[in-house]
């Protein structure tokens, strides 16, 4: 057992440039599976079996601070949101037994597979059209033509939200990953706050909405349940509705713009599943287990314990990465290499593991499924555009390119 939190590989690491980090990630797997980052304050786990353990031990690894911010929030920005109640805002990540089983239970109702399915002719139609409108240009940039728009206007039919809102609801979704996650001054912060406020603001007032005209959607449902005699609060569905404007498309874009990529890097996968659409279904799983939207999470240690050999002092932050994880050769043969035919693809831990798992991720999936139908089907010879250089936003967990240049 080891006691020092200190390893030389810490120095290697750049926790907020996710360009290429999984080369960094198998060095650490291989040299110090747990270390201590002095940059974010943070114990770095990076293999399998131990983050999967600790997603599965709520009661010593509490996800309390899944959504708090990894710098410090500046004293204007801090106030500005405190002014708000936004300090500690979460939907469900960020929820502990036993307020997260009754608000999980509740949501469960509302937010499902069978509400999920009937989306799924409008969404289809949706794919089609956002392709219709360049398939015959000979080029694209696909996450600004189909993968930025197409979840954000899906989670909006869930949540009743106007189509024309998409682009300020992108915005203040950009805000809240990049106050939470990402690196600002204080000057940014204070502008990213100010938008925050403003998201928090809508969200409540989509609430207020529903409770004088009911609607046929997530938060009328959640609206619904409460005068049935459901425990939650006015606030509570405000915070599920935060936390899927931002969730339930950010995360999805992210999918779709890593996994197109991918399959045009390893054109054998493109054609493959070009041919015999049936692949597409384990095609998501591998792209989620190889190239994942979120590459890591957050848990705090509550007690003194072990992770890895290593002593985890109680009141210690831990930093999971899943996109080191679902590449270990402990429990994926051959992890650095991509094949959507493997037969444990779906072992990945990109949803989480245990009673945080995402409840959104079937949505996920069947978006992203329907648009590689439908663009398989429609632009078959799609390739990636050569000698582009892909940008990553810089944060510590949400990775995808900004942009897809392809051309057929």
């Amino acid at each position: 057992m080891s006691t020092c939190p200190y390893h030389k590989i810490s120095e290697e690491f750049k926790p907020f440039d996710l360009t290429n980090p999984f080369p960094f990630y198998k060095k650490s797997r291989d040299e110090q599976p747990v270390f201590y980052s002095q940059e974010l304050g943070y114990y770095v786990v990076t293999r399998y079996e131990d983050i999967k353990a600790v997603f599965s031990n709520w009661k010593t690894y509490t996800s309390e601070n899944a959504q708090s911010p990894f710098k410090p929030i500046a004293p204007k920005a801090k106030k500005l949101m405190e002014d708000q109640g936004m300090i500690g805002l979460s939907g469900l990540s960020g929820r502990i037994p036993p307020d997260h089983t009754r608000i999980r239970r509740i949501v469960s109702m509302a937010f499902n597979l069978s509400r999920f399915k009937k989306l799924e002719p409008g969404i289809r139609a949706l794919a089609i059209e956002m392709i219709e409108k360049f398939e015959n240009e000979g080029h694209a940039e696909i996450v600004k033509q189909l993968a930025y728009d197409l979840p954000a206007l899906v989670i909006f039919m869930l949540l009743g939200v106007p189509n024309e809102d998409v682009q300020q609801v992108k915005s203040w979704a950009e805000s809240r990953l990049l106050i939470t996650w990402g690196d600002l001054t204080e000057e940014e912060q204070l502008v990213h706050a100010q938008n925050m406020v403003r998201y928090w603001e809508y969200c409540q007032n989509l609430v207020a909405l529903r409770k004088e005209n009911p609607t046929d959607d997530l938060p009328g449902d959640l609206v619904r349940l409460q005068a049935e005699g459901h425990e939650i609060s006015d606030r509570e569905i405000a915070a599920i509705c935060y936390s899927q404007l931002f969730a339930g498309h950010e995360t999805t874009t992210s999918l779709m713009g890593n996994g197109i990529r991918e399959l045009l890097l390893h054109p054998e996968s493109w054609k493959a599943i070009c041919e015999n659409p049936s692949l597409i279904p384990n095609a998501i799983e591998e792209i989620l287990r190889f190239s994942p939207s979120i590459v890591s999470w957050r848990r705090k240690s509550l007690e003194d314990s072990e992770i890895g050999g290593v002593t985890i002092p109680a009141g210690s932050n831990l930093l999971l990465v899943m996109g080191s994880a679902n590449r270990d050769e402990a429990n994926f043969e051959n992890g650095e290499t991509f094949d959507i035919q493997r037969p444990n693809a779906k072992e990945h831990l990109s949803f989480g593991y245990g009673i945080h798992f995402c409840l959104g991720s079937p949505l996920a999936k069947l978006e992203f499924k329907i648009v590689l139908e439908e663009l398989t089907r429609k632009i078959p010879h799609l390739t990636i555009k050569e000698n582009q250089a892909f940008q990553f936003a810089l944060n510590t967990s949400f990775r995808a390119p900004v942009a897809l240049e392809v051309e057929w």
